[in-house]
């Protein structure tokens, strides 16, 4: 059985947001709204979506440490950086080259740079769970 790769576009942006998000302005955030949700369609009609969400701010994140007897449970995200994962959209891609000239696509209608990794093939995922 042959799976159609996947990939996921992470979209990062400012840690620290306003009341517009990740805009920075109010007049730009209905339009950059509008490129976002058209990419999103696009995707769907071409048969490359899967997933695709937003995120809250980082400043929701809980980091768990649970490898030692006790669990720790610490407020705020795993890495302090000036900028943090934003959004996504998980997609289905002939190889790399598509999920790259999707990923150009998605930066013009987000704004922003975006990161392409690819998700482990089936193959590989029998290795993590061996013992």
């Amino acid at each position: 059985m042959s799976l159609v790769p996947r990939y996921l576009l992470s979209v990062y942006g400012p840690a620290e947001r306003t009341e517009l998000g990740t805009s920075t302005s109010g007049k730009a955030m209905p339009q950059a709204t509008a490129d976002v949700g058209a990419f999103t369609e696009r995707l769907r009609r071409d048969g490359h979506f899967v997933f695709a969400d937003g995120l809250e701010p980082v400043t929701t994140a809980t980091t768990v440490d649970g490898q030692g007897e006790r669990t720790f449970l610490t407020d705020g995200p795993y890495l302090v950086t000036e900028e943090q994962l934003d959004s996504f959209w998980v997609v289905e891609a002939a190889d790399l080259d598509v999920a790259l000239v999707l990923a150009a696509e998605g930066s013009r209608a987000c704004g922003g740079a975006i990161e392409v990794r690819p998700f482990r093939t089936e193959g590989s995922e029998g290795t993590l769970l061996q013992p």
